[in-house]
């Protein structure tokens, strides 16, 4: 799994889009004049801001930060990123750092940085989500937007803990195909393919489960810039966070008991090799018994039958008693 973050020195320009709410309708702009509208927007009291940066560069995030008034601190925050999930607050502004999960050859753990303020929201990701196509704003902004831009980061949240359960399905499924596969045969597939699955748990887990402290802050901190009425729906994606954690864990602990499952069938099949290898050895080392006595005394010239006649005596005698071995040895399935 890999994990991308915003950029952090000054390179190509990314994409920058304004929007707005107010009571005579929506605006919605992008790129340089977008930039240009933000300072008269943000001093416009009856509208709410939502400022969108998608791969920007140091530089645009720099200036987006002065225009919004953000603490240096949590300019350099996003600049950094490589961070945990995680929510802080000062006076004036709510700093939420979660991750969007993708799945091209791996799993793809994208920061999204998302700053919420008085009438404005802040969100600074890469190219690879977008926050318009989400399932809340997929049919507009205005009734989003309309609520205050808390209810707009709820949304985006809310889109973003959803999208982790198709992950959590598709581990599920995998782990499931491994332990049928292990249980048929341990084969060193299975176990690369067991250890993968591992791997990515963790960290999908990492990505996904300091979520948990950060609506858990949401719902049960007294926020300012969070509206009462808006809690509910906070506390919703925190239950769905639950869930998502539960699961995983229990995906865990069913990838360690496939493990175990994997190193018992081994263990089974060298106890099944060293039974037959016992019963093979009983037989052989009865008749090497026997050969080797009568190899160094001839025993009396073959018991007395002479020693032509008495070499195939001993010998058939030997190759009924080795036969009945087998036949003893293949009841108790030892060969």
């Amino acid at each position: 799994m890999t994990r991308r973050r915003p950029p952090t020195s000054p390179g190509p320009a990314g994409r920058i889009r304004v929007a707005a709410f107010r009571p005579d309708g929506m605006i919605d702009l992008d790129g340089d004049a977008a930039l240009q509208r933000l300072p008269s927007l943000l001093t416009d009291e009856t509208a709410t801001v939502w400022v969108d940066l998608a791969a920007p560069s140091a530089d645009q995030v720099q200036s987006v930060g002065a225009t919004l008034g953000l603490h240096h601190l949590i300019v350099e925050d996003v600049l950094e990123g490589n961070q945990r999930a995680k929510l802080e607050t000062t006076e004036s502004v709510i700093h939420l750092v979660l991750f969007a999960l993708a799945h091209a050859r791996q799993f793809v753990a994208s920061e999204i940085d998302l700053v919420l303020g008085p009438r404005f929201l802040l969100s600074v990701h890469d190219d690879g989500w977008d926050p318009r196509a989400t399932h809340h704003l997929r049919e507009g902004l205005s009734s989003i937007m309309g609520r205050g831009p808390d209810h707009l980061l709820w949304a985006l949240c809310d889109d973003i803990v959803d999208g982790y359960f198709p992950f959590t399905d598709d581990l599920g499924d995998a782990i499931d195909e491994v332990q049928d596969q292990v249980i048929v045969e341990a084969t060193p597939e299975a176990l690369q393919g067991l250890f993968e699955l591992k791997r990515e748990l963790i960290e999908v887990r990492r990505a996904a489960s300091p979520t948990r402290e950060v609506f858990s802050q949401l719902t049960n901190r007294d926020l300012p810039l969070i509206d009462p009425a808006e809690i509910i729906y906070f506390r919703d994606v925190y239950d769905h966070v639950i869930r998502l954690t539960d699961e995983l864990d229990n995906y865990r602990e069913l990838a360690s008991s496939t493990l175990d499952v994997y190193l018992t069938q081994v263990n089974n099949r060298l106890s099944v090799i060293m039974k037959r290898l016992t019963g093979v050895t009983v037989v052989l080392a009865g008749i090497g018994a026997v050969a080797g006595v009568f190899g160094m005394s001839e025993a009396a010239t073959a018991l007395g039958g002479g020693e032509a006649s008495g070499f195939w005596i001993v010998t058939g005698v030997l190759g009924l008693v080795a036969a009945v071995a087998v036949v003893v040895l293949r009841r108790i399935d030892w060969i």
